[in-house]
């Protein structure tokens, strides 16, 4: 998925992957357990960075959650659990459908016929491949809202799609997502179709929670197991 990337010394690996790509995927996938203290000097040396970029990538996991800061104590690792995912989830529930409702005010017959052309690839690779899914309903998503004014609503959802991208890519789709997943993309491809913003502002709510709800359940059942 898109993203920006930083100059200079953030890039220290050979896919360009930045400090803050790193330490939030260390964070995400375990490499550093919740609670950890991160010390600004030791991640510079194994990331064979300076200091700087370091407590740059620092305060923006700080700002999404990832990282909380204590007085006199550094920096530690906000456990990633259910409680994080549903901040995330309640946050988007607000913003997603608001982009939504404005976006059916402003679409034209050639944005609808590119929202059923990106819908037939979905439903014609039918989950065969998560991370071309993935992309696709990345592209889905941001032909509604990459043309909205509020630029700092839609990097906000950009950077919590990334967030729950990471989180969830590890745990499979359920048949029964899948399912809804499709329907409420056809169901909010109809509202948009007949100039129904309260509709499809209530479609997209809809599947951001049942998102958010899925990823928090399979999170639980991948405790369960472990």
């Amino acid at each position: 998925m898109p993203q920006t990337m930083p100059d200079g010394d953030e890039l220290t690996e050979e896919n360009g992957a930045s400090i803050y790509e790193r330490l939030r995927d260390d964070i995400i996938h375990g490499r550093v357990k919740a609670n950890e203290r991160l010390k600004v000097a030791e991640l510079a040396a194994r990331m064979g960075t300076s200091t700087n970029p370091v407590r740059e990538a620092l305060q923006q996991l700080r700002g999404e959650g990832f990282v909380v800061m204590m007085p006199n104590r550094g920096a530690r690792v906000r456990p990633i659990d259910e409680e994080f995912v549903r901040d995330i989830c309640e946050i988007e529930v607000l913003i997603e459908p608001a982009l939504t409702r404005w976006f059916v005010g402003v679409a034209t017959r050639e944005d609808v016929d590119e929202l059923e052309r990106i819908q037939a690839e979905i439903e014609a690779l039918n989950f065969s491949d998560e991370l071309k899914h993935s992309n696709l309903d990345m592209q889905f998503h941001r032909l509604m809202y990459d043309r909205h004014y509020n630029r700092h609503a839609v990097d906000l959802w950009i950077r919590h799609r990334q967030i729950l991208w990471a989180i969830s890519r590890g745990f499979p789709t359920s048949l029964s997502r899948q399912s809804n997943v499709l329907e409420e993309h056809r169901e909010l491809i109809g509202c948009i179709k007949e100039q129904d913003a309260d509709g499809a502002a209530n479609a997209i709510a809809k599947h951001v929670g049942g998102s958010g709800r899925h990823i928090i359940e399979r999170m639980r059942l991948n405790k369960q197991r472990s």
